[in-house]
């Protein structure tokens, strides 16, 4: 964790205290807190025109930022929030969100059928689906080209003894990228798992040929530079770089591991004492319109959960990588919700493998 100097601390205390004030005209806001580069402005606009408001846009980096913004507060200042399918019930749990009113959104009916009643929030109460995706490696084809797609490029050193390569900053995905490999469920959770899954991490951070922990949008431009030759990301983020460069990405190519990978949710939720829930609510629905969704998914390059949506969407998206085959599919599991034991377990390893 950063530590500021008492000037910013007061300065960002005085803009936040300015934005999220009672001020004549702030129930004609809208506060959203999502992913960067993660909305179509022309949705925004046409949001904002349909319902006569203005939509405040604030961003994170990641989950982590994201959840300690809300526990300092920002549960009373934001009406929307994105987080991933695995710190839904960490939020409820932490009463940092209110149930939805599915009265008021009945364009929760556009949903398929895989995103109606999750496992990560039964029956939807808290959660509406906004986009998802899945976990892989982008690879220099050229470099590996004819590697299975396998998470021995990154953990077994016989199958990459050479050639640089990063991992993943967010934690949960590497543990569960690190058991795949070792013949674990992804989704694995065991203590003892999750000790070998560090230990082969910390092993594989110590090679010559590591680069180091990285997001998944820096990765993309280093393997088309040529800086790594793979590392991890995500399926969206790979199509959408793609897309601007075609002749950088060329060479390269999205695979999904054959021990299986990350299948993610991200969800809109309201914040427990959120500002604006009715205008919220109005939100969540627009989203979820058939015409809109499609429109997001376009903009974004990830795959839409609107049943709807489908008859709109580009052909990039009908296709792998957006759409994983059904073999796929079936080796992609959602990363587990972490609590109690054993989430300062997996912290305490984490912060090891990092440090060490």
């Amino acid at each position: 964790m950063t530590l500021f100097s008492s000037r910013p601390a007061l300065l960002a205390g005085a803009i936040a205290a300015a934005m999220f004030s009672s001020t004549a005209g702030a129930a004609e806001r809208l506060y959203v807190f999502n992913w960067t580069d993660y909305m179509d402005p022309e949705i925004i606009e046409a949001f904002e025109k349909q319902y006569d408001v203005e939509v405040v846009q604030n961003y994170y980096g990641s989950l982590g930022e994201m959840y300690s913004k809300l526990q300092a507060g920002g549960v009373s200042q934001y009406d929307i929030v994105v987080p991933t399918n695995y710190f839904v019930p960490r939020m409820i749990e932490a009463g940092l969100l209110q149930p939805l009113d599915k009265s008021q959104l009945p364009n929760m009916s556009n949903l398929m059928s895989r995103f109606v009643n999750p496992p990560y929030d039964p029956d939807n109460q808290y959660s509406a689906p906004y986009l998802w995706g899945s976990t892989g490696l982008i690879i220099n084809t050229k470099t590996f080209p004819e590697a299975a797609p396998s998470w021995s490029m990154v953990f077994d050193e016989s199958a990459n003894p050479d050639q640089p390569f990063s991992m993943l900053k967010d934690g949960q995905v590497m543990f569960g990228a690190a058991c795949a490999f070792l013949g674990k469920p992804y989704n694995c959770t065991d203590q003892q798992d999750m000790v070998e899954a560090a230990k082969l991490m910390l092993k594989t951070k110590h090679r010559t040929n590591f680069t180091g922990f990285t997001d998944s949008t820096p990765v993309l431009g280093q393997v088309s530079r040529g800086v790594n030759t793979l590392g991890v990301t995500y399926n969206g983020d790979y199509l959408q770089y793609r897309e601007d460069d075609p002749e950088g990405y060329a060479n390269t190519e999205f695979v999904i591991p054959k021990e299986g990978s990350e299948l993610w949710v991200d969800n809109m939720v309201i914040p427990a004492r959120a500002p604006h829930p009715e205008l919220a609510h109005k939100f969540i629905n627009f989203i979820l319109d058939a015409e809109v969704g499609a429109q997001l998914s376009n903009y974004t390059f990830y795959s839409t959960p609107n049943e709807a949506a489908v008859a709109n969407l580009e052909e990039v998206l009908k296709q792998p990588p957006s759409l994983p085959s059904d073999e796929d599919m079936a080796r992609l599991k959602f990363t587990p919700t972490l609590s109690g034991k054993d989430l300062q377990r997996y912290q305490q390893l984490w912060n090891e493998v990092q440090s060490r």
